[in-house]
């Protein structure tokens, strides 16, 4: 097996947000590179949706605003965002987007999420009806809020549902 070493066009993220539809929610695209020490998913927030508050313990992120416009909480306050705005989002930190009139779309880049490994916490009992587990990332566990979905918002990867 031939290792590649040195940049390359993995993407053109202008023709992925333009080929789907601007209500389509979730990821269009994320880097599947083998090797990588990243994970990097462009994700679309239709109009007027939201994500959740939530924290990210073991991760920072980095999301770049491509495409239409919205807002981040955080426990500071709140930021409006328009195309070409980053955002650093340590880990720990707590936050929520909204998309605005237009929806938002948006690059999400952070370090590879280490896989599931034994001796983690067992779940806890109740939760979610069983009809949601196809939404639910087999990857990091976080709930698609698109019943279309295809792709974890989160972490890029693919959905059983």
């Amino acid at each position: 097996m031939t290792e590649q070493h040195g940049a390359r066009l993995v993407a053109d993220l202008g023709r992925e947000l333009a080929a789907a539809s601007s209500h389509t929610g979730g990821a269009l695209w994320r880097l599947a590179e083998s090797g990588r020490d990243l994970d990097a998913n462009l994700l679309r927030l239709p109009p007027g949706r939201t994500i959740d508050e939530h924290t990210d313990l073991r991760l920072d992120v980095l999301l770049v605003v491509l495409e239409g416009g919205g807002e981040l909480r955080t426990e500071s306050g709140t930021l409006p965002l328009r195309p070409v705005t980053a955002l650093w989002l340590p880990k720990g930190s707590r936050r929520a987007l909204s998309g605005g009139a237009d929806g938002m779309g948006y690059l999400s880049v952070h370090p590879r999420r280490p896989g599931l490994t034994i001796g983690a916490p067992p779940p806890a009992e109740g939760g979610e009806s069983a009809c949601l587990l196809g939404r639910v990332c087999p990857e990091c566990g976080r709930l698609a809020t698109e019943r279309a979905a295809r792709f974890c918002w989160n972490c890029g990867s693919a959905l059983e549902g």
